[in-house]
């Protein structure tokens, strides 16, 4: 990102505090110092369109925007941004000739909220004119999730000690700035007769690139007669509605917005009046369909935290900003690195959105995550164009890309300093792994969603046409037998030009692997999109071979020995550098010691080892030692405070998982870095990737979550004052849920062995009618309830209980089983697999592809011609049964035959039973448990109790487990 940005950036003034509930952000003063900063922090929007947190009535200095996706321009020659479009704000109140506005008069109360599960944004001002007269207003505004293309705004106006006369005028601004240039030209505006309802509309056009825009609002002024009229300033249609109220009288005014571009139809101002014209419904009714669908999100989006409110107001916050920031609708637009709340990087889109946000998606709302990539691969066109006209084959992805995705980062930077340099942008050349880190976040997206049909479409093609361009990128050099990238700079920005960087060495590494895979995967499952691609992308046999080739001869600087990671060829011998020698400090160590000096330290913008250790955490075994020894030459040497945004949250996924006592701390300056503007630039807007950083903090970091073959899976390392962490996954169809305290842990399941009667099927009914037939013939008491105890029981020890005192000779007693098998028996000759129990199947197919062994253990005697019969014998590897041992349960012997015939460690079985005895039994073999029935059946032995299979996944099995007691002496902590 722009260097620039990060050395003029210094800390503001410490904020008024802002005040949390567990869903709202209360600002309980105004501040004119942090007008711009909390215009940022209270952005509302959709995933269409932004609005900054402005005031409807205006105040000087304001930095008011509504930035819609895509709606870029251009100012000739020097750069394209996203064009601040039409105020749809703007709300005037005027009392007898005072008009209302926080610098006049005096403020007597003040606080404004952010309602994140509502995703409404209201204020309360009590406020005395200059000339004494006080009066209440409620401000209230949304931008709807139902309807895209819908704007709210609610103002009630309450006299406190006077009668008057209120106008409040309502104007669509037709002039908005991006810093002083303004990107829009007006084509025509007008009025809107709508029965008795009158309205206004505006239509403009961008002056670049031609994007028309469409506006149309009306206002209703609701509890009173009011009069209206409409004026038609050039670019600024107005409706204005005056009315009388009286002392301690509350008028409820009322404003739709209703907003269309060029990019959605050929005639926005001709959508916008439709649309308005069509919304019959009040402005309560509009407001609670949008309240619905943010209530919907959050059903599968939200994180729970239970022991830290801060902490859970700032999750929430962040995700909120991140959701509202991105389109499922449309994908030919990304989330810009500041997302639509402000003008940092002109609304551009950087690896933020791979590596940082993407995550978020993928795994909670996969169709937006499938959206953001569809947007790469609709920019393919501009990747190639900047790979031809640096000199190389294939794709290479912008370092800033816009609409197009032709490289729109700027080659210079200048300063405000008149006098000052123009600082060289060399990201815009240099820092290329953005290509594997696209490739990166496709691949991510397949494993957890196992969307085939996207990946034939359109990640195939990204992902072997950016490898095309690696091979052109790479040098071979043929003194060390290896190929080397030259002149880069890799994710720490404080280091331009330099040979061998590890992180993009290892990333297209990585991606060359990739394509191997992913072409190999096409070959056989879609054969005619690989031909298709052949021919398009001319994969020739030699390249496809040098590809092959070239993964085991790229460089990738290292230690093999201590397990130390060079930064980049030549890092250890810079000068070393002591961060606390330069406290306090307020800016960045770039601007400290300059861009030169900074070059020569061993200093880091932002974690660069640290973070390819975190992204091939799945890819590759990376051990404790190795990443504590490069944690503890890296961290320290991190300019974590004012280098990157994007810093705080890696160190804090990372030290969570080394146990490090600052996890906590760097998470929460993650967390905080708007709420607390503490970097000093939350005026530019949303920081979006550390945003979406504090998503995978949370879920990797602190739930510990690894994304395994057969799903996610959670080992946590919660923060010492969080007593609880819940939230859900979303994995290849289906929901995952965790629940995690400090106690819990994912224990390590080799092998289920499943009890048969009750769990796999029910033949416990054939057994009561095969005992009461016995028992009738013999004159015994037996019923149901009597049965219940036989639950898991030996045939011999079921016998024993029946008779009870009655005198039977062994003899009788063998003759009395016999007969009740016999009985048993002929009933079960007619068991199909449709008497399997519900989940049973879905749950053992599950744990085959997760590579685990499965046992039947069971005391029957039947038991191999029940698996037989129900067609599971090609499911089992082992059955344990009435023939295998001499004690029955409650003794663990049948379930340590079932272990050792499995050949696992009994601490590593886990045993589904529905019996008492047989969780018993279990417990006593050193075994993980699962009852299924009733909780008070299990006494609270039992580790986890389900009422059956039924919609039960391995992978909440493992999490559920992980929070429970231990049940004895093999469970380690």
């Amino acid at each position: 990102m722009l260097i620039l940005n990060e050395i003029e950036k210094i800390n503001l003034p410490a904020p008024h505090a802002l005040l949390y509930t567990d869903w709202t952000v209360i600002e309980p003063h105004f501040d004119p110092e942090q007008l711009r900063a909390r215009e940022t922090v209270f952005t509302i929007g959709n995933g269409y369109l932004g609005t900054r947190g402005s005031f409807e009535e205006g105040y000087p200095q304001a930095l008011p925007a509504t930035l819609i996706h895509g709606v870029y321009d251009d100012v000739a020659v020097i750069y394209t941004e996203l064009a601040n479009c039409p105020d749809w704000l703007s709300l005037l109140i005027i009392i007898n000739g005072e008009r209302f506005r926080l610098d006049r008069g005096e403020i007597l109360h003040y606080e404004r909220q952010l309602d994140l599960r509502d995703g409404v944004l209201s204020r309360v001002v009590r406020w005395r004119s200059p000339t004494g007269k006080t009066l209440e207003l409620r401000f209230e505004r949304f931008a709807s999730l139902a309807d895209l293309h819908v704007l709210g705004l609610r103002c009630q106006i309450t006299p406190l000690d006077f009668n008057g006369t209120i106008a409040v005028q309502s104007s669509l601004n037709g002039y908005p700035e991006n810093h002083g240039f303004d990107h829009w030209e007006q084509l025509n505006q007008g009025t809107i007769a709508q029965g008795l309802e009158q309205g206004i509309w505006l239509q403009a056009r961008t002056r670049s690139t031609h994007i028309e825009l469409g506006m149309a609002s009306k206002m209703t002024v609701m509890d009173t007669d009011a009069a209206s009229q409409v004026t038609d300033a050039p670019g600024y249609p107005t409706m204005t509605m005056t009315f009388s109220a009286n002392k301690g009288q509350t008028i409820h005014v009322e404003k739709v917005v209703t907003v269309f571009t060029s990019q959605e139809t050929e005639l926005p101002v001709q959508a916008a009046q439709t649309k308005l014209a069509a919304l019959s419904s009040s402005y309560t009714m509009l407001l609670d369909a949008h309240q619905r669908v943010l209530n919907d999100v959050w059903q599968h989006s939200d994180i729970e935290i239970e022991g830290d409110r801060t902490a859970q107001l700032a999750v929430r916050y962040n995700l909120f900003q991140l959701f509202i920031g991105a389109s499922a609708d449309n994908d030919r637009v990304s989330i810009p690195a500041k997302t639509l709340s402000g003008f940092g990087y002109r609304g551009h889109a950087f690896w933020d959105t791979e590596i940082f946000t993407l995550p978020f998606f993928t795994l909670t709302q996969p169709a937006i995550a499938r959206s953001l990539l569809s947007y790469r691969y609709y920019t393919l066109a501009g990747a190639r164009r900047k790979a031809a006209h640096s000199g190389y084959q294939g794709a290479m992805f912008a370092w800033e890309s816009a609409a197009t995705g032709d490289e729109v980062t700027p080659e210079w930077a200048t300063a405000t300093d008149p006098y000052a340099e123009a600082v060289r942008i060399w990201c815009r050349d240099r820092e290329i792994h953005l290509s594997a880190d696209i490739a990166y976040a496709i691949w991510q997206y397949w494993q957890v969603t196992g969307d085939d049909t996207w990946l034939r479409d359109y990640g195939a093609e990204i992902i072997l046409d950016t490898a095309r361009f690696w091979m052109s990128r790479l040098e071979w050099h043929e003194k060390q037998q290896r190929y080397e990238l030259c002149g880069v700079i890799g994710a720490d920005e404080y280091h331009e030009q330099v040979n061998n960087n590890a992180f993009t060495n290892r990333m297209v590494q990585w991606h060359l692997e990739k394509a191997v895979a992913v072409y190999a995967w096409l070959q056989h499952t879609f054969p005619n999109q690989a031909i298709t691609l052949v021919e398009r992308l001319q994969l020739t046999p030699e390249l496809l071979l040098r590809w092959q080739t070239a993964i085991a001869q790229i460089y990738i600087p290292k230690d093999t020995a201590t397990g130390l990671i060079e930064q980049f060829e030549g890092f250890f011998q810079l000068k070393d550098i002591n961060l606390s020698d330069y406290e306090p400090r307020d800016r960045s160590m770039q601007a400290v010691l300059g861009i030169d000096e900074t070059n020569q330290r061993q200093v880091l913008k932002q974690p660069d080892v640290l973070m390819l250790l975190y992204l091939m955490r799945d890819v590759q075994a990376v051990s404790d030692d190795v990443l504590q020894k490069n944690w503890d030459y890296y961290a320290p040497r991190t300019d974590i405070t004012y280098g990157s945004s994007l810093t705080p949250a890696i160190h804090a996924i990372l030290a969570a998982r080394l146990g490090a006592a600052d996890a906590y701390q760097q998470f929460m300056q993650a967390a905080m870095v708007d709420l607390d503007d503490n970097r000093g630039n939350t005026t530019d807007g949303i920081h979006a990737a550390s945003a979406g950083g504090v998503w995978q903090a949370v879920v990797f970091g602190f739930g510990g979550i690894q994304l395994q073959d057969n799903g996610p899976a959670a080992t946590p390392h919660l923060p010492p004052n969080w007593t609880r962490l819940k939230f859900k996954l979303h994995w290849h169809g289906t929901w995952h849920h965790f629940d995690l305290t400090p106690d819990a842990h994912t224990p390590d399941i080799q092998g289920f062995i499943f009890d048969l009667d009750g769990v796999l099927t029910d033949t416990a009914e054939w057994h009561y009618r095969a005992w009461q037939r016995l028992a009738d013939e013999e004159g015994l008491p037996f019923d149901r309830q009597a049965n219940e105890a036989l639950r898991g029981v030996s045939r011999r020890e079921s016998l024993l209980l029946i008779v009870g005192k009655k005198h039977y000779s062994e003899a009788d007693l063998q003759e009395m089983m016999e007969r009740k098998n016999r009985y048993y028996v002929a009933s079960i000759q007619s068991i199909t697999p449709k008497d399997l129990l519900p989940g049973g199947v879905e749950l053992l197919t599950q744990i085959r592809k997760a590579g685990m062994k499965i046992a039947i253990g069971s005391a029957s005697k039947n038991a191999r011609t029940v698996i037989e019969k129900l067609g599971l014998a090609d499911c089992v590897d082992a059955i344990a049964d009435g023939y295998s041992v001499h004690r029955p349960k409650p003794a663990p012997d049948l379930f340590l035959y079932a272990a050792t015939q499995l050949g696992i460690d009994p601490a590593h079985c886990l045993v589904v039973e529905d019996a008492a005895v047989g969780i018993e039994a279990a417990i006593a073999a050193g075994m993980w448990t699962i009852g299924l029935g009733p909780v008070e059946r299990f006494g609270g032995s039992a580790h986890l109790v389900l009422p059956n299979l039924a919609g039960v996944h391995l992978s909440d099995l493992q999490t559920q487990l992980g929070k429970t007691s231990c049940k004895s002496t093999f469970c380690k902590r």
